[in-house]
């Protein structure tokens, strides 16, 4: 990245900027024509009913103003060679990423039939909100878009994602100002305390104020330049403002204000380097004001239609049934003076053509918006090497967080540039400590030596800002980019984010249809302070239902993982770091926890996905009376208690014991292309015999799973619901997920040990009513209960 040079074009001649608005006015003919137009795309006959849609469909009032953004920065790329590449925040104005890519030439190169002559116009107009087309936002379908439009409020942290580890790269990012007034939005303004100058790339902020939302003005829009300033510099901003709807004005006003804030990202950039300075400097934002439906009409049955949330959608009723106004829309189209455009055949008119950036300089080729510049592999150490023992099975005591640090920490030295992790203030509480042996968090920020523990302006975790929406949006820019990392958080509040998660499933589904698109790395989510271990936090911080939020979406995309140890845990890690296009949401334990599997058990339970635990079942291959199936730390703990409990009391009952690791494989083939088959689904829960499943979510989650295969024979003991702050035990009781209660329900689904049954049933709810007292009166769990280790089964 460089200045321009003395020789070439003059970036700020009249005759230069008379370009650029001849490409604005394009792009803006070829948006309006994709909203109304399904034929006659240069208007060079007289217009048809045929020629126009059934039902025009899509957002006008961001366009214009978005174009106008979109001309300027292809004017900076050409004259400081930077590498830039376009986030769109406002929601509906797809038509502004497909018009330009569509006039520098890219579309036409993914696309060839949508051709840059007059029929590849007509089909680029048809296609626009019409069944089987593109849709009226940035979408995977659109070149050059790594931000689903669908949702609000992530168009920063999407871009700081990206360029984090690309020094060399610009993410223009558009914020409208209807997107600012969200919450995620707000918090993002802090990211330039995570952007290191040195080894990072730069994102250029433009706020495109257009005055309203849907039907209401925007706070931004009623608030003065002077506020704006305060504001912006207040967060450690340089703001450059732009105001106007003149264009003769607008233009060079724009330029100037492009022109300074690309040469002052260049100059804070060649400082750090050249100095190895990383402090946190005032990077610029621009501020952008122009009427919303800019060039549109401006009044319709005399009211304002330009410069009012009226342009917001279709400003004109025209469609093929209503011709009325067709005058109109005509005028409107003509108004752009595409004559002045496009060729008679439909080509762009080649001094226009001229100033498009070059190659991969387009912002829709960008190579960082497909897969990443220079994406790679991950190198991992053989995660065998971290392995517990357990040979005295369920002796050894561990915090399965702990061990996966130490996993973690030795990836990071081994791919210094493409892996970070990322969460909201909870690496140290999710027990990653060792990572801090070899990293820190990255912040730029003030630094309180004394104080501040693990803080410095380079380092591999983005955990320093107390925002779910801003770690998750990090990590999706960053995994769009061809890189790879995880998200940490507490398993309640992974919920705050889980309609970004809904919004990257829906982007990697789509993308899985495009062959142009490249893959990507799998977004994983670590939740490791879990509903039954939040005792001491209480109700507020217990929620398993993320699990059942992802399995609700195409199994194709997402993967469930409940690891009942740390040997599990690592190989669970082995394979979501190799996989890809997945959302891999793993629930773990950050507590001390008895061991079960070695790491050869862990790793066949996770390839297949389940397993019968011959060491904890007493049928020995022959027909089970009880299936006793697990899925989750807390789960497992507790059935293996069970199966002890069942086993001394009923030596006769034969009890198959089965743990779960990768939940969704027990979804019928029918439903799942990665489902286990009827016949291997009848291997491990028989056809007809008694299941009693114990899982770490809610009990409708598994009845889901069980649908629609032979054994209808299922119970199910999940959380209910119930929770308190209280014991780590008394969760458990409280959801009917502890030992007594599950041993309990057993002999419930076994009417042939009824007699001798109803003695037992009796002693386990005397031990509830024991440990009922026992914690009101110690304050903890009973010994039986804390000390209990697994015996061999006679």
């Amino acid at each position: 990245m460089h200045e321009a040079t003395e020789k070439g074009p003059d970036y700020l001649s009249k005759s230069y900027m008379d370009k650029v608005d001849k490409f604005w006015r394009a792009a803006n003919y070829l948006s309006v024509g994709q909203i109304y137009l399904k034929d006659n795309p240069l208007l060079d006959r007289p217009i048809v009913p045929n020629d126009i849609k059934v039902h025009p469909i899509g957002h006008w009032g961001t366009i214009a103003g978005q174009n106008f953004i979109y001309a300027h920065l292809n004017r900076v790329i050409n004259k400081y060679d930077v590498n830039m590449f376009y986030i769109e925040g406002p929601g509906h104005g797809g038509q502004v990423m497909v018009s330009n890519a569509y006039l520098d030439g890219s579309y036409s190169e993914i696309y060839p039939d949508i051709s840059q002559d007059k029929q590849g116009m007509q089909r680029l107009f048809k296609q626009f909100s019409w069944p089987g087309g593109v849709a009226s936002h940035a979408a995977p379908v659109t070149p050059g878009s790594i931000h689903e439009g669908g949702e609000l409020g992530y168009s920063i942290s999407h871009g700081v994602g990206a360029i984090l580890d690309n020094p060399d790269q610009i993410a223009a990012v558009v914020v409208g100002d209807g997107e600012s007034e969200t919450g995620p939005l707000a918090a993002s303004w802090y990211s330039n305390h995570f952007i290191n100058p040195i080894h990072d790339g730069a994102i250029l902020p433009i706020v495109y104020i257009n005055g309203y939302k849907l039907s209401n003005p925007t706070l931004f829009s009623r608030t003065s330049d002077e506020d704006l300033k305060h504001y912006f510099e207040g967060m450690g901003w340089d703001p450059f403002f732009v105001a106007g709807s003149d264009p003769e004005l607008v233009h060079p006003a724009m330029a100037e204000a492009m022109d300074q804030a690309i040469e002052k990202i260049i100059s804070i950039q060649k400082n750090a380097r050249k100095n190895n300075d990383a402090t946190m400097p005032q990077w610029p934002v621009i501020i952008f004001r122009s009427p919303k439906g800019w060039t549109g009409p401006k009044v319709w049955e005399g009211k304002p239609v330009e410069d009012s949330f009226r342009s917001h959608q279709i400003p004109i009723p025209v469609d093929q049934q209503h011709m009325e106004h067709i005058d109109d829309l005509m005028h409107w189209l003509k108004s752009y003076k595409p004559e002045e455009l496009f060729n008679s055949d439909g080509s762009l008119k080649s001094d226009i053509a001229q100033i498009i950036p070059k190659g991969s300089k387009r912002m829709a080729t960008n190579p960082i918006a497909n897969g990443g510049i220079n994406p790679r592999d991950l190198r991992l150490p053989d995660y065998r090497n971290y392995a517990v023992d357990t040979k005295e099975r369920g002796k050894q005591v561990a915090q399965d967080m702990v061990i996966f640090g130490d996993y973690i920490r030795d990836i990071l030295p081994l791919n210094p540039t493409n892996f970070r992790i990322f969460g909201p203030d909870e690496t140290a509480s999710n027990r990653l400590g060792a990572v801090f042996e070899v990293t820190n968090r990255q912040w730029l920020g003030e630094i309180d030596e004394p104080r501040d523990e693990f803080v410095a302006a380079s380092g591999r975790v983005l955990d320093a800002q107390l925002s779910e929406h801003q770690a998750e949006g990090w990590l999706e820019g960053y995994t769009l980019t061809g890189r790879h990392g995880f998200f940490a958080s507490y398993e309640a509040f992974l919920r705050v984010v889980d309609s970004m998660l809904t919004q990257h499933f829906k982007w990697l589904r789509k993308a899985s249809e495009l062959a142009w698109r490249k893959s990507y790395p799998s977004l994983n989510l670590i939740a490791s302070s879990t509903v039954f271990q939040q005792d001491h936090n209480g109700y507020t911080h217990q929620d398993p239902g993320m699990l059942t939020h992802l399995a609700e979406k195409k199994h194709d995309f997402i993967r469930e993982y409940l690891p009942a140890d740390a040997n599990t845990l690592l190989a669970v890690a082995n394979k979501i770091f190799r996989s890809r296009d997945k959302i891999n949401l793993v629930v773990t334990s950050k507590h001390p926890r008895a061991q079960w599997f070695s790491i050869e058990e862990a790793s066949e339970l996770v390839d297949n996905g389940l397993g019968i635990i011959d060491w904890a079942s007493t049928d020995q291959g022959s027909e089970p009376d009880l299936v006793l199936a697990s899925a989750g730390t807390e789960p497992t703990l507790e059935s293996l208690a069970a199966v002890h409990l069942l086993h001394q009391a009923f030596p006769e009952m034969k009890i198959r014991f089965i743990n779960v690791v990768d939940l969704l494989k027990l979804k019928s083939p029918k439903k799942s292309p990665r489902g286990l088959s009827d016949e291997a689904f009848d291997h491990y829960f028989t056809k007809n015999k008694p299941v009693l499943f114990v899982f770490h979510g809610y009990e409708d989650l598994i009845e889901d799973l069980f649908f629609g295969r032979h054994n209808t024979n299922l119970t199910v003991h999940g959380y209910r619901e119930n929770g308190d702050i209280t014991t780590p035990f008394d969760m458990r009781v409280l959801n009917h997920l502890d030992r007594f209660h599950l041993a309990k329900t057993a002999i419930t689904l076994q009417p042939r040990f009824a007699e001798k049954g109803d003695a037992f049933i009796a002693q386990m709810d005397r031990m509830i009513a024991k440990h009922n007292r026992y914690i009101r009166d110690e304050g903890a769990d009973l010994p039986e209960v804390a000390d209990w280790k697994w015996a061999p089964l006679n």
